[in-house]
């Protein structure tokens, strides 16, 4: 045997004996940052988080158990009511727009299409499932605050946006 094939049959044994005797594993020598700790989902203990402090708010016992309750459905019979009374149009013309529009509307959601309308809002579809005779739909609607409720919070900061289209008076 020549000495390169002696030396390299020598390497080999003492690395299996080496790796035998080890019976730990090896440890990885990354450091954690605040990504891969979170993705981990290992966190430490802070110091000040282990100690309650004395100057942390006391927690308050909510007594006031009014419950929250919605207003009733709108049904078609509803609504188209309010759009005579609103509109002022006789209910027997009212009625095949009012259902026009909400055939178009239901047709608009069936296809999957966004909306925005207005008055009503803006509403986009999250996501739908499909039924053996149903489709189900879950959307958001974003509308904005009616201008009552919009001059009051702007009012709260300390700003007055004078309205559009209003002159002012004259001395």
């Amino acid at each position: 045997m020549s000495t390169r094939s002696k030396t390299s049959a020598t390497t080999r044994t003492k690395s299996t004996t080496s790796r035998r005797k080890s019976t730990k594993a090896p440890v990885p020598r990354t450091r954690k940052t605040a990504s891969t700790a979170a993705k981990s989902g290992a966190s430490q203990p802070t110091p000040a988080a282990s100690k309650p402090s004395s100057s942390a708010a006391k927690a308050t016992v909510v007594t006031d158990t009014t419950p929250t309750t919605t207003a009733p459905m709108m049904k078609k019979k509803e609504l188209l009511n309010l759009v005579v009374e609103r509109s002022g149009v006789r209910k027997k013309f009212a009625k095949p727009t009012v259902e026009a529009m909400m055939a178009v509307l239901g047709e608009a959601i069936a296809e999957g299409r966004d909306l925005n309308l207005p008055p009503m809002g803006k509403i986009k579809q999250q996501r739908t499932k499909e039924a053996s005779n149903v489709r189900v739909t879950v959307a958001k609607i974003r509308q904005s605050k009616p201008e009552s409720e919009a001059a009051s919070d702007s009012g709260a900061s300390g700003e007055e946006k004078p309205k559009p289209g209003v002159a002012e008076a004259a001395e």
